[in-house]
């Protein structure tokens, strides 16, 4: 897979990690994450490409593959989301998976959903079909983008050389870092609705 890829990048530049990532957020499930990691360590080893490039690149490609499965989990709705766990062959699990995150976290599953495994493929579309207000959703999309694909190009730019690591540890390191995000989140959103209740006990 890695020679073929580099024969892309040869070829086509960012052109492939456009593609690959955008396929990906709009529900395919290609091989996105090793894309990222393999074209960071090129620019790294060979410097065909760049990591500012890549990082630009990549965010824009993900916000966008995650609009287009946004757009097809919303007018195509439950049934075409059973319908493409068939043909992918995407688990129960990773389906309920997703489920139990919109249900629980609400907005904030678009933005962690990309640190977790399998997740990134049905965020978008699952959004469209739970009806998740659209600008809502572009915000979280975008800042989760932002900080995905900065986070593992830079991954795979400054730790390429450790390859064999770095693929058998990248499911650990982003599950790590989404963990790290929610508590961060959760900690705010509650100092955040405390300051009201204080404000009122004061003004008692």
């Amino acid at each position: 897979m890695f020679e073929l890829l580099r024969r892309y990048f040869a070829e086509y530049g960012y052109w492939t990690v456009a593609v690959v990532l955008l396929l990906e957020n709009a529900g395919i499930p290609v091989p996105g994450e090793t894309t990222l990691l393999f074209a960071a360590f090129l620019a790294f080893s060979e410097h065909h490409l760049t990591l500012l490039g890549i990082i630009l690149i990549g965010v824009i490609a993900c916000t966008l593959g995650d609009n287009a499965g946004y757009w097809i989990g919303y007018h195509g709705g439950r049934p075409l989301l059973e319908h493409q766990r068939r043909i992918f062959r995407i688990s129960d699990e990773n389906l309920h998976r997703g489920e139990s995150f919109f249900a629980r976290y609400g907005s904030f599953t678009v933005f962690f959903a990309r640190f977790v495994f399998g997740m990134r493929i049905l965020a978008g579309p699952m959004a469209g079909v739970l009806k998740m207000p659209w600008k809502k959703f572009v915000l979280f999309n975008f800042l989760g983008a932002v900080l995905w694909v900065s986070v593992i190009a830079s991954l795979g730019y400054f730790f390429g050389t450790h390859w064999d690591w770095l693929t058998s540890q990248i499911e650990i390191v982003e599950v790590a870092l989404g963990a790290g995000l929610l508590i961060a989140v959760a900690v705010w959103w509650r100092q955040r609705n405390r300051m009201p209740a204080r404000r009122s006990a004061r003004a008692e």
